[in-house]
């Protein structure tokens, strides 16, 4: 993340920037080490025509980019050499080309790969991705940082292909339902009122509030819909830019019941994953904690974690930092499995355990929750549908009944 800054320097001279760091703390402490006396911290916006025009490298990307840089590597090339050959092999997509052809120049005039790679501006690339890079190079293992980086990149599209083809039909249904909702109260209930409107009668509540809606519906449906939009755009924009307001929206998620554990759960998955492999990678306890900090897409969690990893660099067990961090309740099982690798100097088996059992409980919870989803949604279709229906039927069975007793 990239924070603004306004403070005075050792000279006295006011000064203003921008500096990167994984939370508001740690730049704080940039800040300080560089003998600044700041005023003011506050998040970066980054409402920049360049940072709306480059966008994050698709996992698919960088998985198909990192095992073929690794495969490369394992036959001896040098890194040049690979780059060029991925060059020919990629001429036909133009902006995956124009990725390769700028780090290859780069690399040309003497830079590394990771200054290659953190230096161009044709896509946004994980920090934990480069900071693996940077330490792959710096220990030589630069071959096995890539394979597992391309493992881990495939097994989260993965993860995400699964989760969109289960929602798919769910969705769908959804949209259908309300459609057809919109459709019966907007155009079909106003043209039955007629008959009810000459009878004179009183009409039951449930369809007075029925034709209430529908009458609101009618006249306003256009600003209805607009502003829906505007909700959805502006909601989404906030969320992307305002990092006070993700922050927000994503501890309360964690407070959702089912879907906050759910998501707790794919996100300490991830985590335990990268911090498994980056000690596997040679990467020292403190750096493989702050880089794994780093993969957290939940702000809640990423500032929790941030925090604590500064004092792990301190000299801190995880365990301790996060119990003593104020923020998110992480799960129990994760604190004392944490604990006990820790104590036990396993901390990289002990993490892919249970990487892979957060990954099997959210699959089984997943397959559950979708297999009930299908007869929930016909529940509420019917539900709404019958609604409907009884109360355009109700006053009509009204009126039979009165002149049936009239005869």
């Amino acid at each position: 993340m990239q924070f603004k800054y306004k403070g005075i320097d050792s000279d006295g001279k006011s000064v203003k920037g921008s500096i990167s760091a994984n939370s508001e703390e740690e730049a704080k402490k940039k800040l300080k080490a560089k003998g600044i006396f700041y005023q003011s911290v506050t998040p970066s916006t980054e409402f920049g025509f360049k940072s709306m025009m480059t966008r994050q490298m698709p996992g698919t990307t960088l998985s198909s980019f990192s095992k073929e840089m690794a495969s490369y590597f394992g036959s001896g090339m040098t890194i040049l050499t690979a780059l060029k050959l991925m060059e020919n092999q990629h001429k036909d997509e133009k902006k995956y080309y124009s990725f390769l052809t700028e780090i290859r120049t780069q690399v040309e005039e003497g830079k590394s790969l990771y200054a290659a790679l953190a230096s161009q501006s044709v896509f946004k690339l994980p920090d934990f991705f480069l900071q693996s890079i940077k330490v792959a190079g710096q220990s030589g293992k630069m071959e096995e940082v890539l394979t597992n980086m391309g493992n881990f990149f495939a097994l989260q599209n993965k993860v995400k292909k699964q989760v969109a083809n289960a929602m798919a039909y769910p969705i769908f249904i959804f949209v259908v339902a309300m459609g057809m909702t919109g459709f019966l109260i907007s155009f079909i209930v106003p043209k039955i009122t007629g008959i009810f409107q000459d009878t004179g009668q009183e009409l039951p509540q449930i369809t007075q509030m029925v034709l209430g809606l529908s009458d609101f519906l009618s006249n306003h449906y256009a600003g209805i819909f607009i502003s829906l939009i505007l909700i959805l755009v502006l909601g989404k924009l906030a969320y992307s830019k305002i990092a006070s307001f993700k922050k927000m929206v994503d501890a309360f998620i964690l407070k959702i019941p089912i879907l906050g554990g759910l998501v707790q759960n794919h996100e300490l998955s991830r985590f335990s994953y990268i911090l498994s492999l980056m000690l596997n990678s040679g990467v020292s306890y403190a750096q493989a904690v702050r880089l794994a900090s780093t993969t957290f897409s939940n702000m809640a969690l990423k500032d929790l974690f941030a925090q604590a990893s500064q004092r792990v660099i301190e000299g801190n067990k995880l365990s301790n930092a996060l119990f003593i961090t104020k923020g998110v309740k992480i799960k129990r099982n994760f604190m004392q499995s944490l604990a006990l690798g820790e104590e036990s100097s396993e901390v990289a088996s002990v993490m892919l355990n249970i990487s892979k059992l957060y990954s099997e409980e959210n699959e089984d919870k997943l397959k559950l929750l979708l297999s009930l989803m299908e007869p929930f949604m016909m529940l509420f279709i019917g539900g709404v549908v019958g609604t409907i229906v009884m109360a355009m039927l109700l006053p009509i069975f009204s009126m039979n009944l009165s002149a049936g007793g009239g005869m």
